[in-house]
């Protein structure tokens, strides 16, 4: 018989989150295993973007979260899972280093150890496979909202990630490049927690779907 346990790559129980007086999530659990792609939707303010926050632990919270089959309570433990868990922002410039967009794909595998020229290297190989190696001398304060995005995709999958969290990645994308972003994230094969509000986009990538205005909890 197969371990189910041994496929699960996020797993959380009785997660809880309060902000500013304001109960975000209320003892929510959720399960990803190694072949999801994981879709959250709803309106602004439902939680989605704090739930991938927080799985990353950067928002204080109550419960337990476990990441590739350790549970992770301090920020030492959560460091050493991020870049494994790669966590796409909702706004790329929040996660954008440059000056170049080859200098900020770059800048995580420098970032994991990697020489100067095996980085680059990487990072070459990275904007290529996503079709935006003519960007790469580009600065990145010169990119459309679209080439950022890319761009910020570019950097998180030049650290090999094990698993995605994106959220709302098809911002500023036309119908065209959103055709391109599922095709990457689809070849990519990895685990994904998607936020996205984008049903077109959620049809495409979806394997499984939560709906997290079902879930809100009640005011304090």
């Amino acid at each position: 018989m197969i371990n189910q346990t041994e496929h699960i790559v996020i797993n959380t129980h009785d997660l809880s989150v309060i902000r500013q007086g304001k109960k975000i999530l209320d003892r929510f659990n959720l399960t990803l295993q190694q072949n999801q792609r994981l879709c959250l939707h709803g309106p602004i303010g439902c939680g989605k973007t704090t739930l991938l926050h927080t799985l990353l632990g950067f928002i204080p919270f109550h419960g337990q979260i476990y990441l590739l089959g350790e549970e992770c309570k301090t920020e030492k433990q959560f460091a050493q899972k991020r870049g494994k868990i790669g966590l796409l922002f909702q706004h790329p410039d929040d996660q954008l280093f440059g000056p170049t967009v080859h200098d900020d794909v770059a800048f995580g595998p420098l970032n994991q150890g990697k020489s100067k020229e095996e980085a680059y290297t990487i990072a070459e190989q990275q904007l290529e496979q996503l079709g935006i190696s003519h960007l790469s001398m580009r600065y990145v304060n010169q990119l459309s909202g679209g080439e950022k995005n890319f761009t910020a995709l570019a950097g998180i999958l030049a650290m090999q990630p094990q698993v995605l969290l994106l959220d709302e990645p098809t911002n500023g994308l036309d119908p065209d490049n959103v055709s391109r972003l599922v095709n990457i994230l689809l070849q990519t094969r990895l685990p994904m927690i998607i936020a996205s509000h984008d049903m077109v986009f959620i049809q495409k990538m979806a394997t499984d779907l939560i709906d997290m205005s079902a879930i809100l909890p009640p005011s304090l």
